[in-house]
């Protein structure tokens, strides 16, 4: 059933878009990926990947939506494909729907630190200078990660917010949302970096994060680019193939595709202004800047040396929530518009079927962090192993048969279509897009796959 929901501005479509695409990616993996691969050696490479063959994919998903009208499942089958193809959308919807349930706990994660910071319990008992180190804010992860109830109020609260946007509809709930949330994390991010780069050491951060180092350079630094431009757009989600069946026609889809990841890009920058500068300025450089460590116990570390810590960790970690949440709700969407179409149910139903079971599998995540209850697979958390198959596994193989759909199995003409708006804009650029499509983004995102298991 083709839809006849659209975005009611541009504003909102591409606030929604980039809200979509903005997330805990460019916050604690893209500095992360950073430090590792040799500052702006990797920021250089990660910047060729998000245009050469972000934007790319990004058209092809964003064509898909638009011209099938439905869900990640509805528009190939709108689009008269076959099983084979439309069942990548079915894959899409399970990898987003796999990447919800822990994420739901990380935005609780999130939610939780966003509260001790305004309660002032993350820094309490933090004392004189010599105690504010990476110890005593360790300690502080465990009291509120780590414990059996807090993460799982948490996340039920986050689950609940976001069946309160979702229920509304795509106006009322995810683009009014969308109109107040992604300013608003713009504005905080740049008071943030202004900070940051007024830091008595913040020249020498800038010096890493700008300067780059060629001799890090490694096989692995492109597939890690590679990798987090395809996880930062959110690509091989189903979100970019649902928000484009909001699109109207006259919307330009490279245009947008272009808009939409230069915010991305922008974010994952000004993040890099915030942190660089930071670190170096307290002699933090040793410590982890990846995954929960950078955010719950490094940056922690930073407010506390700085004047009005609580001010300033209240910002972030607001920062940190929209980012979480914009991304929960573009995730959940995915399925939330699947179930509406193919079972033809009322937006209100649709959204508690998908939603109502994540207070038990979220549940399971959030649980599975407690080594103590052993609840694995693999060897893995269920948390870990959900993250590493949807991610590494699910999201590039969807985003090659994407690609290959689009590039040579599409009813003729379609990408042309779209990209012109069915004739009435220019598309220079169409050739380029198709080219990559064929042949260069397959090939890359088929050496990312298997990457994962050499």
């Amino acid at each position: 059933m083709a839809k006849t929901t659209q975005f009611a501005s541009k504003i909102g479509l591409i606030a929604a878009t980039v809200g979509s695409a903005v997330g805990l990616g460019n916050v604690w993996r893209f500095p992360a990926e950073t430090q590792a691969n040799g500052g702006a050696a990797f920021l250089i490479i990660y910047i060729a990947c998000v245009f050469l063959l972000g934007v790319p994919v990004m058209v092809a998903e964003f064509a898909i939506g638009r011209s099938g009208r439905s869900d990640a499942v509805g528009s190939f089958i709108n689009l008269g494909a076959s099983r084979p193809w439309w069942a990548v959308g079915g894959v899409a919807i399970l990898a987003s729907y796999m990447i919800l349930c822990f994420y739901m706990v990380v935005a609780g994660w999130t939610l939780e630190y966003l509260i001790a910071s305004v309660s002032g319990f993350l820094y309490d008992g933090a004392g004189a200078m010599a105690h504010t180190d990476s110890a005593f804010f360790a300690g502080k992860m465990s009291t509120l990660i780590g414990s059996r109830y807090y993460p799982l109020i948490a996340t039920y609260v986050v689950i609940l917010i976001n069946a309160a946007v979702l229920i509304v509809g795509v106006q009322k709930g995810i683009e009014r949302m969308s109109n107040i949330m992604m300013p608003l994390l713009f504005v905080i991010l740049l008071v943030l970096c202004g900070v940051s780069l007024t830091l008595p050491g913040a020249s020498e951060g800038l010096e890493f994060f700008l300067r780059p180092d060629f001799s890090r350079v490694t096989a692995s630094t492109f597939l890690n680019a590679l990798g987090q431009a395809f996880f930062s757009l959110s690509l091989g989600m189903g979100i970019l193939i649902t928000y484009a069946s909001y699109f109207p026609r006259t919307t330009h889809l490279t245009r947008t595709a272009v808009t939409v990841s230069m915010l991305d890009l922008l974010v994952a920058l000004l993040m890099g202004f915030i942190i660089f500068p930071a670190v170096t300025t307290f002699s933090l450089e040793g410590e982890s800047l990846s995954g929960s460590t950078l955010v719950f116990v490094t940056l922690p570390e930073v407010f506390a040396r700085m004047p009005a810590t609580q001010v300033w960790s209240v910002m972030f970690f607001l920062l940190l929530f929209v980012a979480a949440l914009t991304s929960t709700i573009s995730i959940a969407e995915v399925s939330v518009a699947f179930v509406a179409d193919r079972m033809d149910v009322p937006r209100r139903v649709s959204t508690i079927v998908v939603l109502l079971p994540l207070f038990g599998f979220s549940t399971v995540c959030a649980l599975s962090q407690l080594p103590s209850l052993g609840l694995t697979i693999g060897g893995a958390t269920v948390f870990d192993f959900l993250d590493d198959v949807a991610t590494n596994m699910l999201l590039p193989l969807v985003a090659m048969f994407t690609c290959l759909y689009v590039g040579w199995f599409a009813p003729p003409g379609l990408l042309r279509r779209e990209v012109t708006n069915r004739g009435s804009a220019r598309a220079r650029a169409h050739g380029l897009i198709l080219f990559i499509l064929r042949y260069v983004a397959p090939l890359l995102t088929g050496i990312i796959l298997v990457s994962r298991f050499l």
